[in-house]
C-alpha cells in the first residue's frame, strides 16, 4: 500500500456511484468537491454516495470541500473575444457602453487600486494585458499577449493590493452547508494570511462545526505569510495554477518544495495540486514530464497529490488515478525515509520519535497507534517511517480525515476502553480477524493510559509473537 495518498476531484465524468467506487478500489482516499461548480443539491448527493459506498467496502475514505472564495472573473461575453497583441481594452465597474473590446469584471471594486503600469492576466494567464490609463471608474489595458476571452474566465492582478473580502456570502452558506453534511476537510481558496484562517474557523464554530481547515497558497501575498498560515491552519493546498500565474511558472518548483518543507516540519499534511495529469483530459497517456512532475512532489515529501480536471471533465479518470498510483508506488521504492525531527517540543512528539526509532531499529513489522483525535499518529507520520503505520481509532471523524495523512492506514474499532490492555486486546481480536496484522509478526505499540482520551498517549511497547501469545491467552480468559 502506498504511503503517499490520492486526491481525486468529483465532476460530470465522475459523479456517478460507479465511477466513485471504481475509484476508491483504484486508491483515491479523498474526494475534493469543488464548490466553484454545482448546487448544494448535486454535493449533497455526491456526500452520500461516498459515504455509502466506503461504508460498504469497509475503507476511510474523506471529503474535502473546496470553497470558491473572491475569484475574480471576466463578466458575460457576448460568444468569444479575439483579442490581439497591442489591442486595447476597457474593463467597466458595471455595464459595458456596447463597444467592441469592453468587458466587465466580478468584484470591480479592484478597479479602484489598479495604477498604470500593472499587469492583468486572464483565462489562467493565457492572456496578458498591462493598465495603460483610466476613464472614470474604468480602466484601459493594452494587451501583450493575446487570445480567445469568454465569459467567467479567470482574472489575476499579482502585483495590486487588492481589498476584497477573503470570504463571500455565496462562501458562507457553503460553509454552513458543509458543516450540516459533515465534510472531513475545509479548502480556503486566496489564503492571504493566518488571520483569514481564524475568521473562517470562527464561522465555521458558528454554524456548530469543528472541521479541519486547508489552506490553499495561490497568492504572493501568502508567500509571505506563509509561517503565520502554517500556524493557523489544519492542512495546506499548494495550488499551482494561481501560483503560476502570480509568481511565473519559473518559480513554481522552488515555491513548492518550500511550501511542502514548511508543512512537514509544522506536522501537518499537505496537498500537491494542478496539472498533474493535464494531457490525459484528452489522451489515455501522460507525458514523461507530468510523471517526472508526480515523482519528484512524492519525494519532496508531500501527503497526497491531487487531480482536479483529470477526474472532473476529462476522459480518462481512471487511467489517470491508474498512472498515479503506479508513479507513486514506483517513486516510493527510493523514497527517503525515517526522517528526523528536529525539535521536540512536548511528550507525544518526544514518544513519536522513539517508537519511529525503536521500529527502525527492531525491524518491526508496523506501527500501531491508538488514537482519538489523530493527534498522536500525524506526529509519527512526520517521521516519515518506512514501516506500516496503522493508527486505530473508534473516532469516525478521525478515522475519515486521516485517510489524507501520509502513511497511515486508519483502522476503526466500534468499542473503546479506557484500559490500554483492553483496548490491545480487542485491537488485536479484530485486526487479526481482519487480516490487518499476523500473530508472527513484531509491531510497536503506541498507546495511552486513558486511551479513548485525546491528549494522553504516553506508553511504547514491543508486540511480538510471544507477546502474541499471551494476549491470546488473556482473550481466552476474557
Amino acid at each position: 500500500m502506498n504511503k503517499t495518498k490520492i486526491v481525486a476531484t468529483l465532476g460530470p465524468a465522475t459523479g456517478s456511484r460507479e465511477m466513485i467506487e471504481k475509484l476508491i478500489i483504484l486508491g483515491v482516499n479523498v474526494f475534493r468537491l469543488n464548490f466553484s461548480h454545482g448546487d448544494h443539491d448535486s454535493h449533497r448527493t455526491l456526500i452520500r454516495h461516498i459515504r455509502a459506498i466506503a461504508g460498504r467496502l469497509d475503507m476511510p475514505v474523506a471529503i474535502l470541500q473546496d470553497i470558491a472564495g473572491p475569484k475574480i472573473r471576466v463578466g458575460v461575453i457576448d460568444g468569444i473575444m479575439h483579442l490581439e497583441t497591442h489591442d486595447r481594452l476597457t474593463i467597466y465597474p458595471d455595464q459595458t457602453r456596447g463597444g467592441e473590446r469592453e468587458i466587465t469584471i466580478s468584484h470591480p471594486e479592484i478597479l479602484s487600486a489598479l495604477a498604470p503600469g500593472d499587469v492583468i492576466y486572464f483565462a489562467d494567464g493565457a492572456i496578458r494585458a498591462e493598465v495603460t490609463s483610466r476613464v472614470g471608474e474604468a480602466v484601459v489595458v493594452e494587451i501583450m499577449m493575446g487570445g480567445k476571452l469568454t465569459s467567467h474566465k479567470g482574472v489575476n492582478v499579482p502585483l495590486a493590493e487588492l481589498l476584497i473580502d477573503s470570504v463571500t456570502d455565496k462562501d458562507k452558506s457553503d460553509l454552513a452547508f458543509g458543516v450540516a453534511e459533515d465534510v472531513d476537510y475545509i479548502a480556503l481558496s486566496f489564503v492571504r494570511s493566518g488571520a483569514d484562517i481564524t475568521r473562517v474557523r470562527q464561522l465555521v464554530a458558528g454554524f456548530g462545526g469543528d472541521v479541519p481547515l486547508v489552506a490553499k497558497i495561490e497568492l504572493a501575498v501568502a508567500l509571505d505569510h506563509l509561517e503565520e498560515i502554517m500556524a493557523a491552519a489544519d492542512g495546506i493546498m499548494v495550488a499551482r495554477g494561481d501560483l503560476g500565474v502570480e509568481l511565473g511558472v519559473h518559480l513554481v518548483p522552488v515555491v513548492q518544495k518550500r511550501i511542502i518543507a514548511s508543512a512537514n516540519r509544522h506536522g501537518i499534511p499537505v496537498i500537491t495540486a494542478t496539472q498533474m495529469l493535464s494531457s490525459m483530459l484528452v489522451s489515455p497517456f501522460p507525458t514523461r514530464a507530468e510523471v517526472s512532475d508526480i515523482a519528484n512532489a512524492v519525494l519532496d515529501g508531500t501527503d497526497a497529490v491531487m487531480l482536479s480536471d483529470e477526474t472532473a471533465v476529462g476522459n480518462y479518470p481512471e487511467e489517470a488515478i491508474k498512472v498515479l498510483e503506479r508513479t507513486i508506488a514506483a517513486t516510493e521504492t527510493i523514497y527517503p525515509w525515517d526522517r528526523e525531527v528536529v525539535q521536540l517540543t512536548d511528550s507525544r512528539e518526544a514518544i513519536a520519535s522513539a517508537a519511529t526509532q525503536l521500529a527502525r531499529n527492531s525491524g518491526a513489522d508496523g506501527i500501531v497507534c491508538f488514537t482519538h483525535s489523530g493527534l498522536a499518529v500525524k506526529k509519527i507520520a512526520q517521521h516519515r517511517p518506512a514501516t506500516r503505520l496503522i493508527a486505530a481509532t473508534s473516532n469516525p471523524k478521525a478515522y475519515r480525515q486521516l485517510a489524507m495523512v501520509w502513511g497511515v492506514v486508519p483502522f476503526f474499532i466500534e468499542i473503546s476502553h479506557a484500559n490500554s490492555d483492553k483496548a490491545i486486546s480487542l485491537f488485536v481480536k479484530h485486526a487479526r480477524r481482519a487480516g490487518f496484522i499476523r500473530e508472527s509478526e513484531t509491531y510497536i505499540i503506541i498507546i495511552g493510559h486513558h486511551s479513548n482520551l485525546s491528549g494522553t498517549t504516553n506508553q511504547v511497547q514491543i508486540m511480538d509473537p510471544q507477546a502474541f501469545a499471551r494476549m491470546q491467552a488473556m482473550l481466552r480468559g476474557l
